[in-house]
C-alpha cells in the first residue's frame, strides 16, 4: 500500500483522544506481517516489536487526533461541546463534523457571540435536531465528534485533517515494512493521549525502557503568507530533525547522527527548532534515568485546524531517515 493510500486510511478512522482503539486495530493489522510480536498496555498503546540483538530503540508516534466531545443538550436541539486537545475557536467555525455512531453536523457560532474574540462558549454543534428529545435520540454527553473534512492530494500536496499524527503513523509502518534485518531491538510504538498530555508516551518508555528513542512527529511548517517566525521548517525542506522544542531539548549526538545518516543516504532533510509545541518526546526523554532521545518531524501548515498540509516528499524523507537510523550501528 503506497503512503499516501495508508495515510487517508488511517485518517478516515474515528478515533479522537481517548477513543483509539478502532485506529490501532488498522495499524496492528497492517503490521503483524513485519512484526515479530504485537501488544497493547492498560493505557491502550500499541506495541509493535521487531526483535534485535542489540541496543533497544524505540520510535513512537501518537495514534490520537484532538476532537469534540458533547457536554451539554440545549432545549432548542443545539449541541454544546468541549475539547479534547487543540481545538482553536477561530479555526474550526462551519467546519462538518461526525460522531462514531454516524451522526454528522457543523460547528457553528452563537449569533451574539464576539467574533474577534471566540472562545468554545461561543460554539457549539448543529446536528439538525429541532429539540433536546431530538438531539438525545441522535447524541449524549460523553459522545466524541472528529472533523470531516475531506483528504485530497495535488500532486506532492496533501490537504486533510489529522495529518496530525495520521501521517506519522503511516511514516512507522512504512519504515517498518522497509527495515529487513536490524543489529537493533527495535520498538514501534503508536501512543495514546498525546494531544491530552503526551500521556500514553509516559507509560510506553517506562516500560520498554529504551536505551535510544525517536518521536515521530508533525512540526509546524509557518512558511504561509504572514505567518509568525516561531518554528523553523518548510513544506518541501525534507525529513525534519527536531532539535527542540517546548517538551524537548534534543540529545546532541542523535541529532548529529541522523545529520550524518541524511547527508550519507543523499536523504532531504531540514533542522527543526519549534518554540512552542511539543512531541512525545517530552516524556520520553525523562523516563527512568534518561532516555537518549531524538525527533523526526512532517512539516506541516496550519497544524490542529480542519484543513491541514503537508508535503509527501517530506514523509517519504522520514521513512527513509528512520529507517537508516533504524539499521545503523548504535
Amino acid at each position: 500500500m503506497e503512503l499516501f493510500e495508508l495515510f487517508a486510511k488511517l485518517v478516515a478512522v474515528h478515533s479522537p483522544s481517548g477513543r483509539e482503539k478502532a485506529v490501532a486495530q488498522v495499524i496492528a493489522d497492517y503490521a503483524r506481517p513485519y512484526a515479530d510480536e504485537i501488544t497493547t498496555d492498560v493505557m491502550g498503546n500499541l506495541f509493535v516489536h521487531k526483535k534485535g540483538s542489540g541496543p533497544r530503540l524505540m520510535f513512537s508516534a501518537h495514534m490520537d487526533s484532538i476532537g469534540l466531545v458533547v457536554t451539554y443538550l440545549e432545549e432548542d436541539g443545539s449541541v454544546r461541546f468541549g475539547k479534547l486537545g487543540g481545538v482553536v475557536p477561530e479555526s474550526v467555525q462551519n467546519t462538518p463534523v461526525r460522531f462514531e455512531n454516524g451522526t454528522v453536523g457543523a460547528i457553528k457560532v452563537h449569533g451574539k457571540a464576539d467574533r474577534k474574540h471566540l472562545t468554545l462558549d461561543d460554539l457549539y454543534l448543529d446536528i439538525g435536531a429541532g429539540s433536546r428529545e431530538e438531539a438525545q435520540a441522535m447524541v449524549r454527553p460523553g459522545d466524541t465528534a472528529v472533523y470531516a473534512t475531506s483528504t485530497v492530494k495535488n500532486g506532492k500536496r496533501v490537504i486533510s485533517p489529522y495529518t496530525d499524527n495520521r501521517i506519522s503513523c503511516a511514516v512507522l509502518l512504512k519504515t517498518l515494512e522497509k527495515v529487513k534485518e536490524s543489529r537493533n531491538d527495535l520498538w514501534f510504538v503508536f501512543s495514546v493521549q498525546e494531544e491530552l498530555g503526551l500521556r500514553g508516551a509516559k507509560t510506553a518508555a517506562y516500560a520498554i525502557d529504551p536505551e535510544y528513542a525517536v518521536a515521530v512527529d508533525v512540526t509546524g511548517a509557518y512558511d504561509w503568507p504572514g505567518a509568525p517566525k516561531t518554528g523553523s521548517a518548510v513544506l518541501g525542506g525534507g525529513a525534519a530533525i527536531k532539535v527542540m522544542d517546548s517538551s524537548v531539548i534534543c540529545h546532541p549526538d542523535m541529532v548529529k547522527r541522523m545529520e550524518k545518516l541524511a547527508c550519507e543516504g543523499n536523504i532531504p532533510y531540514q533542522l527543526d527548532v519549534l518554540t512552542r509545541g511539543g512531541t512525545d518526546a517530552g516524556m520520553i526523554h525523562q523516563s527512568r534515568l534518561g532516555v537518549v532521545t531524538g525527533g523526526v518531524s512532517i512539516p506541516c501548515r496550519y497544524t490542529h485546524a480542519p484543513t491541514e498540509s503537508i508535503d509527501l516528499g517530506d514523509a517519504e524523507a522520514c521513512v527513509d531517515l528512520l529507517a537508516a537510523l533504524a539499521a545503523d550501528k548504535f
